[in-house]
């Protein structure tokens, strides 16, 4: 199974909840896995900076 850039960091903080099926529990475990784990660091950008720009879309009838 290949793991992308972008799901690495993800997939190393949040704990392995399939074999739970108390959905109390589940949420329990993710919640102190998510303590236990390092604080992000902060943003080298603003958000929504490095998204893709899209062109404006045609003048004329509204799309709704």
């Amino acid at each position: 199974m290949k793991v992308t850039k972008h799901l690495e960091g993800k997939r190393l903080s949040v704990a392995d909840t399939k074999k739970i099926e108390d959905k109390l529990e589940r949420k329990k475990l993710k919640r102190a896995a998510r303590k236990k784990a390092a604080p992000k660091a902060k943003r080298t950008a603003p958000r929504g900076s490095k998204k893709r720009k899209v062109k404006k879309m045609a003048r004329g009838q509204s799309k709704r």
